[in-house]
Protein backbone atom coordinates (compact mmCIF):
# COMPACT_ATOMS: atom_id res chain seq x y z
CA UNK A 1 0.00 0.00 0.00
CA UNK A 2 1.16 3.57 -0.91
CA UNK A 3 -0.77 5.74 1.78
CA UNK A 4 -2.86 5.06 4.35
CA UNK A 5 -2.67 2.52 7.31
CA UNK A 6 -3.00 -0.89 8.00
CA UNK A 7 -3.62 -3.21 10.93
CA UNK A 8 -1.92 -6.39 11.08
CA UNK A 9 -3.97 -9.47 11.04
CA UNK A 10 -3.44 -13.23 11.14
CA UNK A 11 -4.50 -16.21 9.15
CA UNK A 12 -6.88 -17.84 12.03
CA UNK A 13 -8.37 -14.22 12.22
CA UNK A 14 -9.56 -14.01 8.57
CA UNK A 15 -11.19 -17.79 9.27
CA UNK A 16 -12.81 -16.22 12.10
CA UNK A 17 -13.88 -13.34 10.23
CA UNK A 18 -15.71 -15.14 7.51
CA UNK A 19 -17.32 -17.06 10.35
CA UNK A 20 -18.72 -14.46 12.09
CA UNK A 21 -19.79 -12.17 9.00
CA UNK A 22 -21.17 -15.14 7.77
CA UNK A 23 -23.56 -15.33 11.45
CA UNK A 24 -23.97 -11.57 11.92
CA UNK A 25 -24.14 -9.54 7.96
CA UNK A 26 -24.70 -6.43 9.62
CA UNK A 27 -20.96 -5.75 10.56
CA UNK A 28 -19.96 -6.57 6.93
CA UNK A 29 -22.41 -3.99 5.48
CA UNK A 30 -20.67 -1.30 8.53
CA UNK A 31 -16.99 -2.37 7.53
CA UNK A 32 -18.22 -2.39 3.52
CA UNK A 33 -19.93 0.88 3.66
CA UNK A 34 -17.05 2.44 5.25
CA UNK A 35 -14.41 1.15 3.49
CA UNK A 36 -15.96 2.72 -0.02
CA UNK A 37 -13.91 5.76 1.23
CA UNK A 38 -10.52 3.71 1.26
CA UNK A 39 -12.02 2.73 -2.58
CA UNK A 40 -12.20 6.36 -3.24
CA UNK A 41 -9.01 7.22 -1.46
CA UNK A 42 -7.50 4.52 -4.03
CA UNK A 43 -9.23 5.64 -7.24
CA UNK A 44 -8.63 9.71 -6.61
CA UNK A 45 -4.52 8.89 -6.02
CA UNK A 46 -4.71 6.78 -9.11
CA UNK A 47 -6.90 7.64 -11.66
CA UNK A 48 -5.20 10.59 -12.55
CA UNK A 49 -2.09 8.47 -13.94
CA UNK A 50 -3.74 7.75 -17.23
CA UNK A 51 -6.14 10.94 -16.87
CA UNK A 52 -2.77 13.11 -17.62
CA UNK A 53 -1.83 11.61 -20.54
CA UNK A 54 -5.43 13.17 -22.44
CA UNK A 55 -5.54 16.67 -20.26
CA UNK A 56 -1.97 17.27 -21.89
CA UNK A 57 -3.34 16.60 -25.31
CA UNK A 58 -6.17 19.01 -24.41
CA UNK A 59 -4.25 21.91 -22.63
CA UNK A 60 -1.20 22.73 -24.38
CA UNK A 61 0.27 24.59 -21.98
CA UNK A 62 -0.06 21.68 -19.88
CA UNK A 63 1.83 19.92 -22.08
CA UNK A 64 4.49 22.30 -22.15
CA UNK A 65 4.69 22.85 -18.56
CA UNK A 66 6.33 20.38 -16.34
CA UNK A 67 5.45 22.12 -13.32
CA UNK A 68 1.85 22.23 -14.40
CA UNK A 69 2.06 19.03 -14.54
CA UNK A 70 3.27 17.68 -11.55
CA UNK A 71 0.80 20.00 -9.74
CA UNK A 72 -1.65 18.66 -11.30
CA UNK A 73 -1.09 15.60 -10.09
CA UNK A 74 0.76 16.70 -6.33
CA UNK A 75 -1.93 19.11 -5.40
CA UNK A 76 -4.33 16.01 -4.41
CA UNK A 77 -1.41 15.09 -2.16
CA UNK A 78 -1.15 18.43 -0.91
CA UNK A 79 -5.07 18.73 0.03
CA UNK A 80 -4.79 15.13 1.45
CA UNK A 81 -2.25 16.80 3.93
CA UNK A 82 -4.68 19.54 5.28
CA UNK A 83 -7.72 17.05 4.95
CA UNK A 84 -5.53 14.67 7.30
CA UNK A 85 -5.18 17.27 10.01
CA UNK A 86 -9.03 18.69 9.53
CA UNK A 87 -10.33 15.07 9.60
CA UNK A 88 -8.90 14.18 13.22
CA UNK A 89 -10.27 16.99 14.57
CA UNK A 90 -13.52 16.40 12.99
CA UNK A 91 -13.28 13.00 14.10
CA UNK A 92 -13.31 13.84 17.79
CA UNK A 93 -15.95 17.20 17.08
CA UNK A 94 -18.57 15.35 14.78
CA UNK A 95 -18.09 11.95 14.87
CA UNK A 96 -16.79 9.31 12.26
CA UNK A 97 -20.05 8.79 10.52
CA UNK A 98 -20.38 12.75 10.05
CA UNK A 99 -16.60 12.84 8.87
CA UNK A 100 -17.16 10.30 6.39
CA UNK A 101 -20.19 12.12 5.17
CA UNK A 102 -18.39 15.15 4.74
CA UNK A 103 -15.55 13.34 2.48
CA UNK A 104 -18.07 11.85 0.19
CA UNK A 105 -18.91 15.77 -0.25
CA UNK A 106 -15.78 16.56 -1.44
CA UNK A 107 -15.32 13.19 -3.69
CA UNK A 108 -18.29 14.12 -4.98
CA UNK A 109 -17.75 18.18 -5.42
CA UNK A 110 -13.84 17.50 -6.78
CA UNK A 111 -15.33 14.93 -9.00
CA UNK A 112 -18.03 17.13 -10.79
CA UNK A 113 -15.33 20.27 -10.79
CA UNK A 114 -12.55 18.01 -12.98
CA UNK A 115 -14.88 16.49 -15.04
CA UNK A 116 -16.03 20.56 -16.18
CA UNK A 117 -13.15 22.06 -15.78
CA UNK A 118 -12.50 24.82 -19.07
CA UNK A 119 -9.44 25.25 -17.74
CA UNK A 120 -6.41 23.77 -15.67
CA UNK A 121 -6.61 25.89 -12.62
CA UNK A 122 -9.96 24.39 -12.10
CA UNK A 123 -8.57 20.86 -12.65
CA UNK A 124 -6.30 21.65 -9.95
CA UNK A 125 -8.61 23.43 -8.00
CA UNK A 126 -11.19 20.24 -8.07
CA UNK A 127 -7.71 17.58 -7.28
CA UNK A 128 -7.21 19.66 -3.95
CA UNK A 129 -10.99 19.17 -3.35
CA UNK A 130 -10.56 15.21 -3.88
CA UNK A 131 -7.33 15.97 -1.57
CA UNK A 132 -9.18 17.11 0.96
CA UNK A 133 -11.86 13.80 1.04
CA UNK A 134 -8.40 11.30 0.32
CA UNK A 135 -6.96 12.84 3.71
CA UNK A 136 -10.23 12.71 5.89
CA UNK A 137 -10.81 9.09 4.49
CA UNK A 138 -7.47 8.22 5.47
CA UNK A 139 -7.97 9.19 9.04
CA UNK A 140 -11.90 8.01 9.01
CA UNK A 141 -12.92 4.93 7.06
CA UNK A 142 -10.38 2.41 9.32
CA UNK A 143 -10.83 4.48 12.55
CA UNK A 144 -14.38 3.88 11.76
CA UNK A 145 -13.97 -0.01 11.11
CA UNK A 146 -11.91 -0.46 14.06
CA UNK A 147 -14.62 1.00 16.66
CA UNK A 148 -17.51 -0.73 15.01
CA UNK A 149 -15.74 -4.55 14.90
CA UNK A 150 -15.78 -7.30 17.32
CA UNK A 151 -12.31 -6.73 18.57
CA UNK A 152 -11.30 -10.43 17.88
CA UNK A 153 -11.88 -9.89 13.74
CA UNK A 154 -10.87 -6.09 13.72
CA UNK A 155 -7.08 -6.25 12.55
CA UNK A 156 -8.97 -8.11 9.61
CA UNK A 157 -11.61 -5.82 9.13
CA UNK A 158 -9.54 -2.77 8.55
CA UNK A 159 -6.86 -4.55 6.52
CA UNK A 160 -9.28 -4.97 4.30
CA UNK A 161 -9.58 -1.27 3.60
CA UNK A 162 -5.79 -1.63 2.95
CA UNK A 163 -6.90 -3.58 0.12
CA UNK A 164 -9.88 -1.49 -1.01
CA UNK A 165 -7.38 1.29 -1.42
CA UNK A 166 -4.72 -0.74 -3.60
CA UNK A 167 -7.97 -2.04 -5.34
CA UNK A 168 -9.16 1.42 -6.23
CA UNK A 169 -6.10 1.97 -8.12
CA UNK A 170 -6.58 -0.53 -9.70
CA UNK A 171 -9.97 -0.14 -10.51
CA UNK A 172 -9.07 3.52 -11.65
CA UNK A 173 -6.54 2.11 -14.44
CA UNK A 174 -9.26 0.03 -15.78
CA UNK A 175 -11.83 2.72 -15.56
CA UNK A 176 -8.94 4.95 -17.65
CA UNK A 177 -8.69 2.20 -20.11
CA UNK A 178 -12.40 1.99 -20.66
CA UNK A 179 -12.71 5.37 -21.71
CA UNK A 180 -9.60 5.83 -24.00
CA UNK A 181 -11.90 6.02 -27.06
CA UNK A 182 -14.50 7.86 -25.37
CA UNK A 183 -15.58 11.30 -26.15
CA UNK A 184 -14.16 13.43 -23.26
CA UNK A 185 -11.75 10.74 -22.15
CA UNK A 186 -10.51 12.43 -18.61
CA UNK A 187 -13.49 14.06 -17.96
CA UNK A 188 -15.08 11.06 -17.67
CA UNK A 189 -11.84 9.23 -15.90
CA UNK A 190 -12.11 11.98 -13.11
CA UNK A 191 -15.52 12.25 -12.91
CA UNK A 192 -16.45 9.08 -12.56
CA UNK A 193 -15.30 8.80 -9.02
CA UNK A 194 -18.33 11.19 -8.01
CA UNK A 195 -20.62 7.68 -8.13
CA UNK A 196 -19.20 6.00 -4.84
CA UNK A 197 -19.22 9.29 -3.56
CA UNK A 198 -22.81 9.14 -3.74
CA UNK A 199 -23.27 5.19 -3.05
CA UNK A 200 -21.19 5.75 0.15
CA UNK A 201 -23.30 8.76 1.43
CA UNK A 202 -26.66 6.87 1.23
CA UNK A 203 -25.23 3.49 2.85
CA UNK A 204 -23.88 5.79 5.50
CA UNK A 205 -26.89 7.70 6.02
CA UNK A 206 -28.63 4.45 7.45
CA UNK A 207 -25.71 3.27 9.06
CA UNK A 208 -25.16 4.81 13.08
CA UNK A 209 -21.96 6.48 14.66
CA UNK A 210 -18.95 4.61 16.16
CA UNK A 211 -20.27 3.42 19.77
CA UNK A 212 -17.04 4.50 21.51
CA UNK A 213 -17.53 8.04 20.11
CA UNK A 214 -21.34 7.59 21.00
CA UNK A 215 -19.84 6.94 24.34
CA UNK A 216 -17.29 9.58 24.93
CA UNK A 217 -20.54 11.92 23.88
CA UNK A 218 -22.26 10.54 27.33
CA UNK A 219 -25.05 8.88 25.09
CA UNK A 220 -24.37 5.60 26.67
CA UNK A 221 -27.92 4.05 25.45
CA UNK A 222 -27.41 4.78 21.62
CA UNK A 223 -23.83 3.10 21.59
CA UNK A 224 -25.35 0.13 23.28
CA UNK A 225 -27.76 -0.24 21.09
CA UNK A 226 -24.92 -0.07 18.19
CA UNK A 227 -23.24 -2.99 20.42
CA UNK A 228 -26.52 -5.18 20.42
CA UNK A 229 -26.43 -5.54 16.53
CA UNK A 230 -22.91 -6.46 16.54
CA UNK A 231 -22.29 -9.03 19.50
CA UNK A 232 -24.51 -12.00 20.66
CA UNK A 233 -26.57 -10.31 24.02
CA UNK A 234 -24.63 -12.57 26.24
CA UNK A 235 -21.67 -10.63 25.12
CA UNK A 236 -23.07 -7.00 25.36
CA UNK A 237 -22.54 -5.97 28.93
CA UNK A 238 -19.50 -7.17 28.95
CA UNK A 239 -18.17 -4.97 25.70
CA UNK A 240 -19.88 -2.04 27.48
CA UNK A 241 -17.74 -2.45 30.46
CA UNK A 242 -14.79 -2.73 28.22
CA UNK A 243 -15.57 0.25 26.69
CA UNK A 244 -16.35 2.52 29.42
CA UNK A 245 -12.80 1.49 30.95
CA UNK A 246 -11.08 2.24 27.37
CA UNK A 247 -12.66 5.54 27.14
CA UNK A 248 -11.96 6.42 30.75
CA UNK A 249 -8.33 5.29 30.78
CA UNK A 250 -8.37 7.29 27.11
CA UNK A 251 -9.66 10.46 29.15
CA UNK A 252 -6.89 10.02 31.94
CA UNK A 253 -4.09 9.66 29.05
CA UNK A 254 -5.63 12.95 27.48
CA UNK A 255 -6.03 14.78 30.53
CA UNK A 256 -2.41 13.86 31.47
CA UNK A 257 -0.80 15.13 28.38
CA UNK A 258 -2.79 17.95 28.18
CA UNK A 259 -5.39 19.83 25.36
CA UNK A 260 -2.94 21.52 23.36
CA UNK A 261 -1.67 19.74 20.55
CA UNK A 262 1.91 21.59 20.41
CA UNK A 263 2.68 20.83 23.90
CA UNK A 264 1.31 17.29 23.76
CA UNK A 265 4.55 17.09 20.93
CA UNK A 266 6.69 18.82 23.41
CA UNK A 267 5.86 16.03 25.56
CA UNK A 268 6.77 13.59 23.28
CA UNK A 269 9.52 14.53 21.91
CA UNK A 270 11.22 14.90 25.37
CA UNK A 271 9.80 11.32 26.55
CA UNK A 272 12.98 8.98 25.31
CA UNK A 273 11.05 5.97 24.37
CA UNK A 274 8.73 7.78 22.38
CA UNK A 275 11.99 9.77 20.47
CA UNK A 276 13.45 6.84 19.89
CA UNK A 277 10.01 5.27 18.67
CA UNK A 278 9.86 8.50 16.61
CA UNK A 279 13.03 8.46 14.80
CA UNK A 280 11.76 4.88 13.67
CA UNK A 281 8.21 5.38 12.31
CA UNK A 282 9.33 8.77 10.85
CA UNK A 283 12.49 7.23 9.09
CA UNK A 284 10.07 4.04 7.52
CA UNK A 285 7.64 6.60 6.49
CA UNK A 286 9.66 9.07 4.63
CA UNK A 287 11.53 5.71 3.19
CA UNK A 288 8.75 4.24 1.70
CA UNK A 289 8.13 7.48 -0.27
CA UNK A 290 11.92 8.18 -1.39
CA UNK A 291 12.08 5.23 -3.00
CA UNK A 292 10.15 6.24 -5.49
CA UNK A 293 6.79 4.61 -5.81
CA UNK A 294 4.43 7.07 -5.95
CA UNK A 295 5.96 8.10 -8.99
CA UNK A 296 5.06 4.95 -10.30
CA UNK A 297 1.41 5.32 -9.00
CA UNK A 298 0.66 8.61 -10.22
CA UNK A 299 3.46 8.66 -13.74
CA UNK A 300 3.02 4.97 -14.46
CA UNK A 301 1.27 5.66 -18.11
CA UNK A 302 3.75 8.53 -18.52
CA UNK A 303 6.68 5.98 -17.28
CA UNK A 304 5.77 3.05 -19.82
CA UNK A 305 5.60 5.86 -22.49
CA UNK A 306 9.15 7.14 -21.44
CA UNK A 307 10.19 3.42 -22.03
CA UNK A 308 8.62 3.58 -25.88
CA UNK A 309 5.50 2.51 -26.08
CA UNK A 310 3.93 5.82 -27.70
CA UNK A 311 0.07 4.67 -27.56
CA UNK A 312 -1.62 6.24 -24.77
CA UNK A 313 -4.02 3.13 -24.71
CA UNK A 314 -0.93 0.74 -24.69
CA UNK A 315 0.39 3.08 -22.09
CA UNK A 316 -2.45 2.57 -19.67
CA UNK A 317 -2.76 -1.50 -20.55
CA UNK A 318 0.55 -1.82 -19.30
CA UNK A 319 0.34 0.21 -16.74
CA UNK A 320 -2.33 -2.10 -15.04
CA UNK A 321 0.48 -4.46 -14.31
CA UNK A 322 1.76 -2.06 -11.74
CA UNK A 323 -1.82 -1.73 -9.55
CA UNK A 324 -2.52 -5.29 -10.00
CA UNK A 325 0.90 -6.43 -8.54
CA UNK A 326 0.55 -3.87 -5.64
CA UNK A 327 -2.49 -5.21 -4.77
CA UNK A 328 -1.56 -8.48 -4.25
CA UNK A 329 1.86 -7.54 -2.84
CA UNK A 330 -0.59 -5.92 0.54
CA UNK A 331 -2.57 -9.78 0.34
CA UNK A 332 1.31 -11.40 0.45
CA UNK A 333 2.88 -8.70 3.09
CA UNK A 334 -0.49 -10.24 5.49
CA UNK A 335 0.80 -13.48 4.89
CA UNK A 336 4.34 -13.36 5.91
CA UNK A 337 5.20 -10.20 8.18
CA UNK A 338 4.55 -12.09 10.97
CA UNK A 339 6.98 -14.99 9.63
CA UNK A 340 9.98 -12.57 8.61
CA UNK A 341 9.05 -9.92 11.13
CA UNK A 342 9.27 -6.17 10.16
CA UNK A 343 12.74 -5.26 9.68
CA UNK A 344 13.78 -8.12 8.14
CA UNK A 345 10.94 -7.80 6.00
CA UNK A 346 11.97 -4.00 4.94
CA UNK A 347 15.34 -4.83 4.52
CA UNK A 348 14.54 -7.80 2.08
CA UNK A 349 12.50 -5.66 0.45
CA UNK A 350 14.77 -2.58 -0.02
CA UNK A 351 17.29 -4.88 -1.08
CA UNK A 352 15.20 -6.16 -4.91
CA UNK A 353 14.43 -2.09 -4.73
CA UNK A 354 17.52 -1.25 -5.60
CA UNK A 355 18.17 -3.44 -7.55
CA UNK A 356 15.24 -3.04 -9.62
CA UNK A 357 15.71 0.98 -10.15
CA UNK A 358 19.90 -0.08 -10.97
CA UNK A 359 18.44 -1.93 -13.51
CA UNK A 360 15.86 0.53 -14.44
CA UNK A 361 18.83 3.27 -15.18
CA UNK A 362 21.00 0.94 -17.33
CA UNK A 363 17.94 0.18 -19.32
CA UNK A 364 16.55 3.82 -19.62
CA UNK A 365 20.62 4.50 -20.52
CA UNK A 366 20.72 2.48 -23.42
CA UNK A 367 17.50 2.94 -24.39
CA UNK A 368 18.66 6.36 -24.81
CA UNK A 369 21.86 5.72 -25.98
CA UNK A 370 20.58 3.59 -28.63
CA UNK A 371 17.36 5.77 -29.68
CA UNK A 372 16.73 5.91 -33.61
CA UNK A 373 18.57 9.07 -35.14
CA UNK A 374 17.16 11.87 -36.85
CA UNK A 375 16.95 11.66 -40.62
CA UNK A 376 17.21 15.16 -42.53
CA UNK A 377 15.76 13.76 -45.55
CA UNK A 378 13.03 12.29 -43.23
CA UNK A 379 12.52 15.81 -41.50
CA UNK A 380 13.01 18.02 -44.44
CA UNK A 381 9.94 15.89 -46.17
CA UNK A 382 7.34 17.40 -44.31
CA UNK A 383 8.25 20.76 -45.52
CA UNK A 384 10.68 23.18 -44.33
CA UNK A 385 8.56 25.38 -41.98
CA UNK A 386 7.56 21.66 -39.93
CA UNK A 387 10.98 20.73 -39.21
CA UNK A 388 11.74 21.48 -35.60
CA UNK A 389 13.93 24.63 -35.57
CA UNK A 390 16.61 23.72 -32.76
CA UNK A 391 17.52 20.96 -35.26
CA UNK A 392 17.45 23.37 -38.02
CA UNK A 393 19.90 26.04 -35.94
CA UNK A 394 22.18 22.96 -34.82
CA UNK A 395 25.46 22.81 -36.31
CA UNK A 396 26.18 19.19 -35.71
CA UNK A 397 22.56 17.75 -36.10
CA UNK A 398 23.84 15.03 -37.89
CA UNK A 399 24.79 13.40 -34.85
CA UNK A 400 21.22 14.17 -33.32
CA UNK A 401 19.18 11.09 -32.56
CA UNK A 402 15.36 11.02 -31.50
CA UNK A 403 16.06 11.98 -27.64
CA UNK A 404 17.98 14.70 -28.72
CA UNK A 405 15.14 15.89 -30.34
CA UNK A 406 12.91 15.68 -27.25
CA UNK A 407 15.09 17.32 -25.20
CA UNK A 408 14.57 20.37 -27.59
CA UNK A 409 11.95 22.91 -27.03
CA UNK A 410 8.61 21.99 -28.73
CA UNK A 411 10.12 19.04 -30.88
CA UNK A 412 8.63 15.93 -31.14
CA UNK A 413 9.80 12.58 -33.21
CA UNK A 414 8.11 10.90 -35.85
CA UNK A 415 9.03 7.47 -36.74
CA UNK A 416 10.50 5.96 -40.28
CA UNK A 417 7.47 4.27 -42.17
CA UNK A 418 9.85 1.69 -42.91
CA UNK A 419 10.96 0.81 -39.81
CA UNK A 420 10.60 2.56 -36.48
CA UNK A 421 14.20 1.86 -35.11
CA UNK A 422 15.27 3.81 -38.68
CA UNK A 423 16.40 7.14 -38.82
CA UNK A 424 13.13 9.22 -38.59
CA UNK A 425 11.71 13.33 -38.69
CA UNK A 426 12.59 15.63 -35.62
CA UNK A 427 8.98 18.05 -36.49
CA UNK A 428 7.65 21.13 -34.91
CA UNK A 429 5.61 20.54 -32.02
CA UNK A 430 3.79 24.44 -31.48
CA UNK A 431 0.46 24.70 -30.54
CA UNK A 432 -0.05 26.02 -33.74
CA UNK A 433 1.17 22.82 -35.82
CA UNK A 434 1.26 20.35 -33.45
CA UNK A 435 -2.06 18.90 -34.51
CA UNK A 436 -1.53 18.55 -38.17
CA UNK A 437 1.79 17.55 -38.21
CA UNK A 438 0.83 14.60 -35.67
CA UNK A 439 -1.99 13.20 -38.28
CA UNK A 440 0.58 13.87 -41.33
CA UNK A 441 3.04 12.01 -39.18
CA UNK A 442 0.24 9.08 -38.87
CA UNK A 443 -0.77 9.40 -42.21
CA UNK A 444 3.00 8.76 -43.38
CA UNK A 445 2.49 5.45 -41.17
CA UNK A 446 4.92 6.66 -38.28
CA UNK A 447 4.14 6.66 -34.83
CA UNK A 448 4.40 10.38 -32.82
CA UNK A 449 6.80 10.53 -29.70
CA UNK A 450 6.35 13.00 -27.40
CA UNK A 451 8.41 11.10 -24.21
CA UNK A 452 10.46 8.43 -24.82
CA UNK A 453 11.95 7.05 -27.91
CA UNK A 454 11.50 3.90 -30.21
CA UNK A 455 13.66 0.52 -28.17
CA UNK A 456 14.14 -2.36 -28.14
CA UNK A 457 14.79 -2.63 -24.25
CA UNK A 458 10.54 -1.45 -23.88
CA UNK A 459 9.78 -5.13 -22.36
CA UNK A 460 12.46 -5.27 -20.15
CA UNK A 461 12.01 -1.88 -18.47
CA UNK A 462 8.15 -2.76 -17.94
CA UNK A 463 9.35 -6.31 -16.90
CA UNK A 464 11.19 -4.71 -14.29
CA UNK A 465 8.83 -1.78 -13.49
CA UNK A 466 7.21 -5.01 -12.38
CA UNK A 467 9.78 -6.79 -10.25
CA UNK A 468 10.61 -3.53 -8.77
CA UNK A 469 6.24 -3.24 -7.48
CA UNK A 470 6.83 -7.10 -6.37
CA UNK A 471 9.88 -6.00 -4.17
CA UNK A 472 7.97 -2.93 -2.95
CA UNK A 473 4.69 -3.82 -1.95
CA UNK A 474 4.67 -6.49 0.95
CA UNK A 475 7.74 -5.26 2.13
CA UNK A 476 7.99 -1.60 2.46
CA UNK A 477 4.33 -0.75 0.83
CA UNK A 478 2.84 -2.04 3.60
CA UNK A 479 5.03 -2.44 7.06
CA UNK A 480 5.97 1.12 7.60
CA UNK A 481 2.23 1.43 8.59
CA UNK A 482 2.59 -1.59 11.04
CA UNK A 483 6.14 -0.48 12.41
CA UNK A 484 4.32 2.93 13.30
CA UNK A 485 1.40 0.74 14.99
CA UNK A 486 3.50 -1.35 17.44
CA UNK A 487 6.48 1.26 17.66
CA UNK A 488 4.80 4.08 21.05
CA UNK A 489 3.73 3.97 24.07
CA UNK A 490 -0.30 3.46 24.20
CA UNK A 491 -0.61 7.42 25.76
CA UNK A 492 1.88 8.71 22.53
CA UNK A 493 0.35 5.99 19.87
CA UNK A 494 -2.06 8.61 18.75
CA UNK A 495 0.60 11.60 18.14
CA UNK A 496 3.48 9.53 17.17
CA UNK A 497 1.53 8.11 14.39
CA UNK A 498 0.29 11.56 13.27
CA UNK A 499 3.60 12.69 13.25
CA UNK A 500 4.74 9.61 10.98
CA UNK A 501 1.66 10.11 8.93
CA UNK A 502 2.62 13.97 7.90
CA UNK A 503 6.13 12.47 7.20
CA UNK A 504 5.08 10.29 5.33
CA UNK A 505 2.61 12.79 3.11
CA UNK A 506 4.93 15.36 2.75
CA UNK A 507 7.50 13.05 1.47
CA UNK A 508 4.82 12.01 -0.87
CA UNK A 509 4.42 15.50 -1.87
CA UNK A 510 7.80 15.98 -2.46
CA UNK A 511 8.57 13.16 -4.70
CA UNK A 512 5.09 13.67 -7.03
CA UNK A 513 5.98 17.38 -7.91
CA UNK A 514 9.39 16.69 -8.85
CA UNK A 515 9.70 13.42 -10.37
CA UNK A 516 8.76 14.96 -14.42
CA UNK A 517 11.31 17.68 -13.28
CA UNK A 518 14.07 15.46 -12.61
CA UNK A 519 13.54 13.63 -15.89
CA UNK A 520 13.47 16.51 -17.53
CA UNK A 521 16.99 17.26 -16.21
CA UNK A 522 18.74 14.24 -15.16
CA UNK A 523 17.08 11.90 -17.82
CA UNK A 524 14.99 8.82 -16.73
CA UNK A 525 18.24 6.69 -15.93
CA UNK A 526 19.61 9.54 -13.73
CA UNK A 527 16.36 9.59 -11.77
CA UNK A 528 15.53 6.38 -11.31
CA UNK A 529 19.24 6.10 -10.34
CA UNK A 530 19.26 8.83 -7.42
CA UNK A 531 15.64 6.80 -6.31
CA UNK A 532 18.51 3.77 -5.98
CA UNK A 533 20.51 6.28 -3.73
CA UNK A 534 17.79 7.54 -1.51
CA UNK A 535 16.96 3.29 -1.31
CA UNK A 536 20.53 2.64 -0.18
CA UNK A 537 19.97 5.80 2.52
CA UNK A 538 16.99 4.38 3.56
CA UNK A 539 18.36 0.93 3.79
CA UNK A 540 21.28 1.84 6.07
CA UNK A 541 19.10 4.10 8.12
CA UNK A 542 16.42 1.59 8.68
CA UNK A 543 19.62 -0.81 9.70
CA UNK A 544 20.79 1.68 12.45
CA UNK A 545 17.20 3.00 13.84
CA UNK A 546 14.71 0.87 13.58
CA UNK A 547 14.30 -2.38 16.06
CA UNK A 548 12.73 -5.72 15.03
CA UNK A 549 9.06 -5.55 16.81
CA UNK A 550 8.16 -9.13 15.89
CA UNK A 551 6.40 -11.16 18.52
CA UNK A 552 6.79 -8.25 21.21
CA UNK A 553 3.93 -6.60 22.99
CA UNK A 554 3.64 -3.03 23.41
CA UNK A 555 5.47 -3.62 27.04
CA UNK A 556 8.43 -5.19 25.69
CA UNK A 557 9.07 -2.83 22.88
CA UNK A 558 8.78 -0.03 25.20
CA UNK A 559 11.32 -1.63 26.84
CA UNK A 560 13.52 -2.11 24.78
CA UNK A 561 13.59 1.08 23.55
CA UNK A 562 14.22 2.40 26.64
CA UNK A 563 17.83 0.76 26.15
CA UNK A 564 18.43 2.93 23.07
CA UNK A 565 17.39 2.03 19.67
CA UNK A 566 21.31 1.40 18.73
CA UNK A 567 21.66 -0.78 21.92
CA UNK A 568 21.95 -4.87 20.61
CA UNK A 569 18.61 -4.76 18.93
CA UNK A 570 19.14 -8.55 18.61
CA UNK A 571 19.72 -9.19 21.68
CA UNK A 572 17.06 -7.02 23.04
CA UNK A 573 14.52 -9.18 21.09
CA UNK A 574 16.11 -11.66 22.23
CA UNK A 575 15.95 -10.82 26.21
CA UNK A 576 12.56 -10.18 25.68
CA UNK A 577 11.75 -13.25 23.61
CA UNK A 578 13.33 -15.34 26.96
CA UNK A 579 11.67 -13.26 29.46
CA UNK A 580 8.24 -13.89 27.36
CA UNK A 581 9.02 -17.53 27.73
CA UNK A 582 9.82 -17.30 31.66
CA UNK A 583 6.80 -16.38 32.04
CA UNK A 584 5.16 -18.51 30.55
CA UNK A 585 6.61 -21.24 32.19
Amino acid sequence: MVEGGIIKADKVEFTECWQTIWKTPYIMRLALSAGIGGLLFGYDTGVISGALLYIREDFDVVDRKTWLQETIVSMAVAGAIVGAAVGGWANDRFGRKMSILAADVLFFAGAIVMAVAPAPWVIILGRILVGFGVGMASMTSPLYISEASPARIRGALVSSNGLLITGGQFLSYLINLAFTHAPGTWRWMLGVAGLPAVVQFVLMLSLPESPRWLYRQNREDEARAVLEKIYPSDKVEEEMNALQSSVEAEKADLEALGSNIFQRVKQAVKNDVVRRGLYAGVTVQVVQQFVGINTVMYYSPTIVQLAGFASNKTALALSLITSGLNAVGSIISMMFVDRKGRRTLMIISLFGIITCLVALSIIFFQAAAHSPLVGRVESNSYGGNSTCSAYLREQHSSSWNCMDCLKATDCAFCTNSAGKYLPGACLASTEAVKDTLRAECRAHHGTWYTNGCPTKFGVVAILLLGAYIIAYSPGMGTVPWIVNSEIYPLRYRGIGGGIAAVANWVSNLLVSETFLTLTEHLGSAGTFLLFAGFSLIGLVAIYFVVPETKGLAFEEVEKMLQKGIRSKKRKGSADASSTKDQDTQ
